[in-house]
């Protein structure tokens, strides 16, 4: 007995000293991917200010996972990989950037400061996944934009836009290149659609 309570404390300290639970695996952190932006070509800046809202998404997609749709009615995520932060800040952030890229907008902000401002672009965040059609990944991302006079609390117009971009392989990083590009590509259809839209307030 007096040879075990010795032992014990040793017993005990070694396996304290190592565990038999595996390592957790570190997620990939992927931040979304922008063509190379040039310098804008001079045009005439807008009269107004605008900000860029978070948009509304439902909680499959309002986190920082990669959703992909392997089948009809179901989602879920890609392993061990995550968005830096979620994919409705990502999709303002990159909204942001495209208007700063056209040079037009000289009074921008987003939702994260409360700035006055003529416009408020906002709207839900319906798509921001991978969908398999027919065995085939491509990346799916649909936004029902609304534009509306912040001074007025009215809106102005609303558009759904939907783009679907092919991904060149399975992999989790051609997945996050062709989100960049169909973000790139949906980032100046809204751009473009809210030029046209806002008339001077």
């Amino acid at each position: 007995m007096s040879r075990l309570r010795f032992a014990l404390p040793f017993v005990l300290a070694a396996v304290a000293g190592c565990s038999i639970l595996p390592n957790a695996e570190q997620p990939s952190v992927y931040t979304l991917p922008a063509a190379p932006g040039g310098r804008p070509m001079a045009t005439t800046p807008v009269p107004w200010a605008l900000r860029i809202a978070t948009p509304n998404a439902p909680r499959s997609i309002d986190n920082s996972r990669i959703a992909v749709v392997p089948a009809s009615n179901t989602i879920t995520v890609y392993a061990a990989a995550r968005w830096n932060d979620s994919a409705p800040h990502i999709f303002r952030d990159r909204l942001a950037d495209a208007f700063r890229d056209s040079g037009r907008v000289t009074a921008l902000s987003t939702d994260d400061s409360n700035l006055a401002a003529d416009y408020e672009l906002g709207g839900t965040l319906a798509s921001f996944q991978t969908d398999y059609a027919n065995g085939t990944p491509e990346v799916v991302i649909r936004f029902d934009a609304i534009l509306a006079n912040s001074r007025r609390h009215q809106i102005v117009a609303s558009q759904r836009f939907e783009v679907r971009e092919p991904v060149d392989g399975k992999e989790v990083p051609q997945v996050v290149q062709a989100f960049g590009r169909a973000m790139d590509k949906l980032s100046r259809d809204v751009v473009s659609w809210t030029y046209q839209s806002a008339p001077t307030p």
